[in-house]
């Protein structure tokens, strides 16, 4: 019988090297994979991890929070690797390098499980390509952070990463049920500076839904409903993985709720996971707390 989940989660644990303005060095287990599946989980949902790392890196497995035998492990030549300096105070602007990446997944690679949606949390352009994507959208819900198609590594030029658009936008938005962009990512893609203007972009182009992710709030559209909600955080020391932390608690209350709840909840979950460092630890009712001390007047 085949193991059921909400979400599968599929992306590659990276080893960070974070040197922030001051240059002062943290060296520390991160990964899409590891701050989504976390804050899917401790929502209550049922959630599975795909991963690849070189074997002698195994050790890294640890970070993820899901119960062992929801963890797929598939041995790597390299394993991710990525150097972040940033430039300000409020870790807004930084420079990337990339040290080493893992192999990319494939069809494959994917368990034989039965889940809802496929969340496709990559890091660098290769992680996954086209054809995964169409494939996965006959399976289930398919959901991309489209980082990883924005994000490049030159190997050749020491791994200097960059952003550029992305080539298949319209051949491939159609296959995506979720999309997740930065404002950024979203002006790169669209050319819009305004993140409503450009949630509609994306979803005249084929998304069903968007979500766009900006330090200040957190919009989501599916066609009918645009809406906004603030991140309320205290602090900034869990900064790291907020955008992955707020799509994976996005998508899956997605499966239960209407988009206004379910961008209440995220831009909760994310907005608790950033007062702290690593991925969100804590749970559903620690949320619904949240939410009543902060979100309702």
């Amino acid at each position: 019988m085949k193991k059921k989940y909400d979400t599968l989660t599929i992306g590659h644990i990276s080893l960070d090297y974070n040197i922030d303005y001051l240059d002062n060095l943290i060296v520390e287990v991160g990964g899409a994979v590891i701050y989504s599946s976390a804050a899917a989980y401790a929502l209550g949902h049922k959630v599975g991890a795909v991963t690849k790392l070189n074997e002698k890196d195994a050790s890294r497995l640890s970070e993820l929070v899901i119960p062992v035998e929801d963890v797929y492990f598939i041995p790597s030549k390299a394993s991710t690797s990525i150097r972040n300096k940033y430039h300000t105070a409020d870790k807004e602007r930084r420079t990337c390098t990339c040290i080493a990446q893992g192999d990319p997944f494939r069809l494959a690679d994917i368990p034989d499980v039965d889940a809802k949606i496929y969340h496709l949390a990559g890091l660098i352009y290769g992680d996954f390509d086209g054809e995964l994507i169409k494939s996965l959208s006959k399976r289930g819900k398919v959901a991309v952070d489209v980082q990883a198609l924005l994000r490049h590594a030159d190997m050749a030029d020491g791994g200097r990463m960059y952003f550029e658009d992305w080539a298949e936008k319209r051949q491939l938005l159609p296959y995506i049920d979720l999309l997740k962009t930065d404002a950024a990512e979203a002006e790169i893609l669209t050319g819009l500076s305004d993140r409503a203007a450009a949630a509609r972009l994306f979803f005249e182009w084929g998304a069903k839904e968007v979500v766009i992710t900006h330090n200040t709030e957190v919009l989501a559209y599916d066609g009918k409903t645009m809406a906004t909600c603030p991140i309320k955080a205290r602090n900034l020391s869990g900064r790291s993985g907020r955008g992955d932390t707020t799509f994976a608690a996005y998508i899956t209350e997605r499966l239960r709720s209407g988009l206004e709840e379910s961008l209440l909840v995220a831009t909760a979950t994310v907005s608790a996971k950033m007062e702290a460092p690593g991925p969100y630890k804590g749970t559903r009712a620690d949320i619904m707390k949240y939410i009543a001390t902060f979100y309702k007047n």
